[in-house]
């Protein structure tokens, strides 16, 4: 069973940027698609983004053009760039393997002055 790991998350100030990434504990990213979701108190989750096996991305009009995902096969890794960052991006983000329950614990960001 793949183990993921979320992590970079934190206090950001509005307009600010963060990284977060996403360790898998074994080679997937290279044989399954990869999505972000994130999840506010009181919302339902939300599609952030996702990246095929191909390298396709593919994000919701709320994150497109300050939301940038990769992954680097070698590390079992995959990242959000997050720029220009909003109060309302506040939330519980999480990583997943498309297709099944695999995700990880999350990883808090918080987006206020």
């Amino acid at each position: 069973q793949v183990q993921l790991v979320e992590s970079g998350g934190g206090l950001v100030q509005p307009g600010g940027s963060r990284r977060l990434s996403c360790a898998a504990s074994r080679s997937v990213f290279s044989i399954a698609a990869m999505n972000w979701y994130r999840q506010a108190p009181g919302k339902q989750q939300e599609f952030v983004a996702s990246i095929t096996t191909g390298g396709s991305t593919n994000y919701p009009d709320s994150v497109k053009g300050r939301f940038t995902v990769s992954r680097d096969n070698a590390k079992n890794t995959v990242y959000l760039q997050m720029n220009s960052l909003k109060p309302e991006d506040t939330a519980v983000y999480y990583c997943n393997v498309r297709g099944t329950a695999i995700r990880g614990q999350g990883t808090q960001v918080t987006v206020s002055s």
